[in-house]
């Protein structure tokens, strides 16, 4: 195993959660009048209807996906009768149904934002770069699945849920699972760690309070009277 397959899968994920975290932290406490979506809606509506619940389903179900895909345990799924190529075509279906809309959803924004005076008017240069590195993972993904497709047994699924089991629980030898893996998917393990690295600088902080604000669907309804 070379070194840098093993700062990358070995080191790399530690280096960005921790400066996702840490850099989040700082963010909201040193800079919280920047901390929103930074919206444009009221520039230009276009295609952000249908674009925006597109992306946002989409994304979130691919986090969700991938999180409850990697590191649910194994024996877990053994224990529930699921074969390991099972769960490989569950995985390629839902990610690439939800894979899909996301891709179609930052399409229709990106054609929105670029395409508009006043809506690239105001995208700075951190936009841009968020929205091109989430188009490159997004296609990386996707690809992915047509290199998944090729090998149906599922063993390198397994591969992949034990390196990131072994990553969150801090075992040094995450690494050794994946240094066999196509470079396709370590292309788009390494993207997508490094969302990680840029969110505390961009405007995707706001996905923080969104979090939040799911405290709302059970606060008292607000009573508005007319004078």
């Amino acid at each position: 195993m070379n070194y840098l397959h093993q700062f990358v899968f070995g080191i790399y994920p530690y280096i960005a959660l921790a400066i996702f975290l840490l850099g989040s932290l700082i963010r909201f406490d040193r800079e919280q009048y920047t901390w929103k979506s930074e919206s444009s809606q009221t520039l230009h509506t276009g295609a952000l209807r249908l674009g925006s619940p597109l992306f946002h389903v989409g994304v979130l179900g691919l986090f969700f996906g991938h999180a409850a895909g990697l590191l649910t345990p194994v024996a877990v799924w053994d224990a529930l009768g699921v074969e390991h190529g099972t769960k490989q075509l569950i995985a390629m279906t839902a990610g690439g149904i939800m894979g899909s809309c996301a891709m179609i959803g930052l399409l229709l924004l990106l054609a929105r934002r670029f395409s508009n005076d006043r809506v690239r008017a105001v995208t700075t240069f951190k936009d841009k770069i968020v929205l091109l590195w989430i188009l490159v993972t997004l296609t990386l993904g996707l690809i992915s699945i047509g290199a998944s497709a090729s090998h149906m047994d599922g063993h390198m699924m397994v591969l992949l849920m034990t390196w990131a089991q072994h990553v969150v629980t801090f075992r040094g030898d995450a690494a050794g699972f994946i240094e066999t893996a196509p470079l396709i998917f370590k292309l788009h393990l390494f993207m997508g760690m490094s969302l990680f690295v840029i969110f505390p600088f961009t405007r995707l902080v706001h996905v923080w309070s969104g979090f939040g604000a799911v405290g709302y669907l059970g606060r008292a309804f607000q009573l508005v009277r007319t004078r």
